[in-house]
């Protein structure tokens, strides 16, 4: 989510591991145009993800909140299918480009760099963006919930509402929480691993020309993919219908969202040094789109059966599980390899989504908030209203980022310099 350092093409042979040492190692090796673009579409996906989570018709049983009367269910299939795959992405992402940064500047190095783009941005959002998203949000439950239309929370509203949420999860919902910014707390817990990391990259590059020609067979990258499957079914085990929709949110740390996001990161990671693997992605995505088109339904039934028996089935959660995962993984590839087939060359789009990237996310689901809190008064057509709130938060971020932001000392403490970015439809096409 922070801007990206530069990186090697992904058929070039490995940087030197300084991981050893951290000593960095200054190589000059070009972008990863295509992660970039794949980086920029995940953003974009987050704000369509949570302007959905307004208009469900029937949210998951492990995050029950009241959504607009105007709903469909339409929306639920939209946020289960981004739900699947895009934060899961992420990590992965968030992990190569840490090993990037590793080979680059050093363990210590990078350690540093993340304390100055991760941690104090988190820190400065916590305190600046994140009570105006959790009042926001508020407005918009109560609102949905009781037909009001107050800025300022009443408070028996709040305790109703609140021991609603109780008594069907379970759980106190008055825990404090980190909204959409867990993603940067969950990093800073993850670069902690970044030793390990290394360590488990150089024991793998020892074999990296056998895997390599071992993921050039179909049938051995199937095997892949299963393997890969059956641990992400593991890890979503502990999580009500195969999906992660509890306990990630919190200050507290969750050691089965930790598990669970944190295997991606670590995987992530080792794609650096293992590249094959992301190369064999854009041979491969034909067979991963017509598999993640059979997954995906089934993910979505067998979620739901689970849901409903709740937790008394343990077959149906076992399906629940490996449905999911499977999507997951069938579609992780398919946009990795989507990325790099189609969009892995200089474009100003890119370049413009990437670098704004990291400041849409940090305010798009405040703008989210109040986009949907306003109109749930109106009773328009739950598709209006959805198209409605992501025009504006998408205008919103992107208006503040080229204005007020990328030319700024807030550009200098989100990403270390400043931009000069024109608009991508004006800027002159990137050569290659």
């Amino acid at each position: 989510m922070n801007s990206l350092p530069v990186a090697p093409a992904i058929d070039a042979p490995p940087a030197k591991d300084p991981c050893d040492n951290g000593a960095p190692c200054h190589n000059n090796e070009p972008r990863h145009i295509g992660l970039d673009a794949l980086r920029g579409l995940m953003m974009m996906l987050g704000i369509v993800l949570h302007a959905a989570m307004l208009y469900m018709q029937a949210p998951p049983p492990a995050a029950p909140f009241p959504t607009d009367r105007n709903h469909a269910y339409g929306f639920d299939l939209v946020f289960a299918f981004i739900h699947d795959f895009r934060m899961p992405a992420f990590f992965v992402l968030a992990g190569f480009f840490t090993a990037l940064l590793v080979a680059k500047r050093g363990v210590r190095g990078t350690w540093r760099n993340r304390v100055s783009r991760i941690l104090l941005p988190l820190i400065a959002a916590l305190v600046l963006i994140l009570p105006v998203t959790g009042l926001l949000m508020l407005d918009f439950f109560l609102s949905a919930r009781f037909g009001t239309h107050d800025l300022i929370p009443d408070v028996n509203a709040l305790k109703t509402l609140a021991a609603e949420i109780a008594a069907k999860t379970g759980q106190d919902p008055a825990r404090p929480a980190l909204g959409h910014l867990w993603f940067l707390y969950y990093l800073c817990m993850f670069y902690a691993l970044i030793p390990a990391c290394c360590w488990l990259a150089r024991r793998c590059a020892a074999h990296t020309q056998t895997i390599a020609r071992w993921l050039r067979s179909p049938q051995t990258f199937a095997l892949c993919i299963l393997g890969l499957t059956l641990w992400t079914a593991a890890t979503l085990w502990p999580f009500k219908g195969g999906q992660v929709h509890e306990g990630f949110v919190y200050f507290t740390p969750h050691p089965p969202s930790l598990l669970y996001y944190g295997s991606f990161f670590v995987l992530g990671f080792l794609f650096h040094t293992q590249r094959a693997f992301l190369q064999v992605t854009q041979q491969r995505l034909p067979s991963m789109l017509m598999l993640a088109v059979i997954a995906f339904p089934l993910a979505v039934f067998s979620s739901t059966l689970d849901n409903a028996a709740r937790g008394s089935s343990a077959t149906l959660h076992l399906y629940a599980v490996l449905a999911n995962a499977l999507t997951t993984w069938a579609l992780i590839c398919v946009f990795i390899g989507g990325a790099l087939r189609f969009f892995d060359r200089p474009s100003p789009w890119i370049d413009y989504t990437a670098q704004s990237s990291y400041w849409v996310f940090l305010v798009h689901m405040p703008l989210v908030s109040l986009a949907g809190w306003w109109l749930v008064q109106y009773d328009l057509p739950a598709m209006l209203k959805f198209v409605l709130v992501c025009g504006f938060t998408a205008s919103c971020a992107f208006v503040t980022f080229h204005y007020c932001v990328q030319k700024t000392w807030v550009s200098d403490f989100l990403h270390g310099r400043r931009f000069d970015l024109a608009w991508p439809w004006v800027a002159p096409p990137a050569s290659g």
